[in-house]
């Protein structure tokens, strides 16, 4: 179903619950991948798809029409995501490598990742970047994104997006050669 009619039913009292029932249908794997690339661990990325869903009822009223639905609902995920690792860090008082070593552990106990050792070192170099910039390069390199659909999501230029990129690929080869 397209999401102008699920959006229709949304906004029709008597199939409110059923159009939101489709659209979490719809998009749910989708966001917990994008959010599970971040944070790594799966029950963060359950609660936070979670979290995510509550955001998207919550603000479904804010939403213009103006823009796709998609890029609105991956831009809240992206938002909760990235507020979470800095909360995560923050509550802990971690620096970004105390982080890194964290999710690392997660990475290296993860069933998805078992046996696959050129999964893993790509992996392992993905989490030394910065989270924006990891967060740029899971939805360009994994994902396929455009850098116009990626611009919506982030509110970023496509031209900073490019740079972004750029910088990640070289960071991640120089990473995978030291490895």
């Amino acid at each position: 179903m397209e999401d102008l009619e699920i959006l229709a039913k949304i906004k029709d009292p008597e199939t409110k619950n059923y159009g939101f029932n489709l659209l979490v249908r719809k998009y749910q794997q989708r966001i917990y991948w994008l959010i599970r690339k971040m944070v790594i661990d799966h029950d963060d990325a359950d609660d936070l798809v979670q979290e995510v869903f509550i955001k998207i009822w919550q603000k479904l009223h804010l939403f213009r029409e103006d823009a796709k639905f998609y890029t609105w609902i991956y831009r809240i995920a992206t938002n909760e995501t990235l507020n979470f690792l800095r909360k995560k860090r923050n509550k802990y008082f971690l620096p970004i490598y105390d982080l890194q070593g964290e999710l690392l552990q997660k990475l290296i106990s993860s069933p998805q990742l078992d046996g696959d050792e050129v999964q893993m070192k790509l992996q392992k170099a993905l989490l030394k970047l910065p989270d924006k910039q990891r967060l740029v390069f899971n939805m360009k390199y994994f994902d396929n994104m455009k850098y116009e659909e990626i611009s919506k999501i982030t509110g970023t230029s496509a031209g900073g997006l490019k740079a972004s990129y750029h910088h990640a690929v070289k960071k991640i080869e120089k990473l995978l050669k030291d490895d």
